[in-house]
């Protein structure tokens, strides 16, 4: 069975951090390229960070400089480190695994960051 367990968001000031933190089990970690998806109220998902099994990464524009994606394959976890969070920060989080051999895609269950202004 295949679980992404996402933990480590919350409420937090405008300006301030965050690290998020995606357990895997159940896939052959390494060979999954993992990323963040958020979504917030009214808005469809859309992509924060992605990490290749190489560790090459891609961001969207919007938290470039802000955020980093790493991942541990020892450990089958991925982590989102959010700095310099703003308001539209605010959104569910999701963690994300795509294989690099198969189509199979899998999602975790979402962990909220609320951002105040």
């Amino acid at each position: 069975q295949v679980q992404l367990v996402e933990s480590g968001g919350g409420l937090v000031q405008a300006g301030g951090s965050l690290r998020l933190s995606c357990a895997a089990s159940g896939i052959i970690f390494r060979f999954n390229t993992m990323g963040w998806y958020r979504q917030a109220p009214g808005q469809q998902r859309e992509l924060v960070a992605t990490i290749t099994s190489g560790g090459i990464t891609n961001y969207v524009d919007s938290v470039k400089g802000r955020f980093t994606i790493s991942r541990d394959n020892a450990k089958s976890t991925v982590y989102l480190q959010m700095n310099s969070l703003k308001s539209e920060d605010t959104a569910v989080y999701y963690c994300n695994a795509q294989s690099v051999t198969s189509r199979s895609n899998y999602w975790g269950q979402g962990t909220q960051v609320t951002v105040s202004s």
